[in-house]
């Protein structure tokens, strides 16, 4: 797994939105599209902001979700309401182009089979993404791939359902979807990720990050984070 370590999370926010603009700007000519899943957190929010600012072939362009809370639209807790606030309100993006997770429905698991129904239509069968972005929790989960639940142990489907997590169910893209990626993108920041950061790049399996296959995988990482991992960078 290659690792780029900034000075600081701007640093890393505007590595990250310039890489993703320079691959989705391969990708629509090589394949007339560009399928992106996007996690939430501080820095990558920061992260888009600059993204919307970039060179970027937006009629190309699909945003998916990496993972979402069970809660009311417009809830603070959701990624989706970030996700407007950073960027949707600032990218060109047609409606059509925004696919977000339906956690709104009664039936969550139905809608869990729709989001996945929703990937294949635009990524293929199976859906391969053309960029996944991941952040690193300081317990080690991804995603909303969190330390013991049952998801963890997801293979058949590409949308799965977490149990009670920090007081909210989730939506979450499982194993399958997230290694079929074209590539992973690893944002981490702050010093609270020294350990797990130093663990993911050990590759440790014993934590939901480190399951995540690393092929296609590039960390950008800020000094803070990657204390723990001199003469790697």
């Amino acid at each position: 797994m290659k690792l780029d370590v900034l000075d600081d999370s701007d640093s890393v926010a505007r590595a990250a939105a310039a890489l993703i603009a320079a691959d989705a700007r391969e990708a629509v000519a090589a394949r007339r599209q560009f399928t992106f899943a996007v996690s939430g957190g501080k820095t990558p929010w920061i992260m888009l902001r600059d993204l919307a600012n970039e060179d970027v072939p937006w009629a190309g362009i699909h945003i998916f979700q990496v993972d979402e809370r069970v809660a009311p639209d417009g809830d603070p807790d959701r990624n989706l309401t970030h996700l407007r606030e950073s960027f949707l309100r600032y990218a060109p993006l047609r409606p059509e182009q925004i696919h977000t997770m339906p956690v709104e429905d009664a039936d969550l698991e139905a809608a869990a089979a729709q989001y996945s129904a929703a990937l294949g239509e635009v990524c293929g069968s199976p859906a391969v993404l053309d960029l996944v972005h991941l952040g690193l929790g300081p317990d080690g989960h991804t995603a909303s791939l969190v330390p013991g639940d049952a998801v963890l142990g997801v293979t058949g489907a590409d949308v799965a359902l977490t149990g009670v997590y920090q007081k909210r169910r989730r939506m979450t893209l499982t194993y399958p979807a997230l290694n079929r990626a074209r590539r992973v993108l690893w944002v981490v920041t702050g010093d609270e990720k020294v350990e797990m950061l130093q663990r993911l790049m050990d590759g440790d399996v014993s934590i939901p990050s480190g399951r995540v296959e690393s092929g296609q995988a590039l960390v950008l990482a800020d000094r803070a984070a990657a204390a723990g991992l001199a003469n790697r960078a």
